[in-house]
């Protein structure tokens, strides 16, 4: 996964992307690293914050721009 890389290059800490998840800093660490499964909830709330895909996030595709969306 691309976490980290997305993460840095936006000069965001894990604390904040931890909080805007509502989850600790340790658990986001662990998704970071691959030490914890990344739930598809916390992946779609990740690929929306990030404005990138899921795909993109997971190392799928190298594009970096966003499917469009669906309209809720």
């Amino acid at each position: 996964m691309r976490l980290k890389d997305i993460r840095e290059d936006r000069d965001i800490t894990q604390k904040e992307i931890a909080d805007f998840l509502h989850i600790k800093q340790n658990t986001y660490s662990q998704y970071e690293n691959g030490q914890r499964g990344l739930p598809i909830e916390t992946l779609c709330q990740l690929a929306l914050y990030f404005d990138t895909s899921a795909d993109y996030i997971l190392g799928l595709t190298d594009e970096t721009k966003p499917y469009k969306r669906a309209k809720n």
